[in-house]
């Protein structure tokens, strides 16, 4: 992800609905392709981060996380 922001990378356990999940691995494969054997070349994992990190830019997870009110 482009930010000019510095950012880190960090592994965490999170909870999503298994719709997105699906949508999210579906829409990789589609956009990648299948190879000349069949088999998609894509890690849905890394597809996964990214779309939770664009989303967590887009939708200012700075400024939610400074609001104490979001600790309860």
């Amino acid at each position: 992800m482009e930010d000019p922001r510095e950012t880190l990378v960090i592994n965490a356990r999170i909870e999503i609905t298994t719709q997105a999940l699906e949508s999210i691995v579906e829409n990789a494969k589609r956009l990648a392709g299948k190879d000349s054997r069949g088999r998609y070349r894509v890690d849905t994992a890394e597809q996964v981060g990214r779309m939770i990190s664009r989303f967590l830019f887009e939708k200012d997870f700075d400024s939610f996380v400074e609001d104490l009110e979001n600790y309860s």
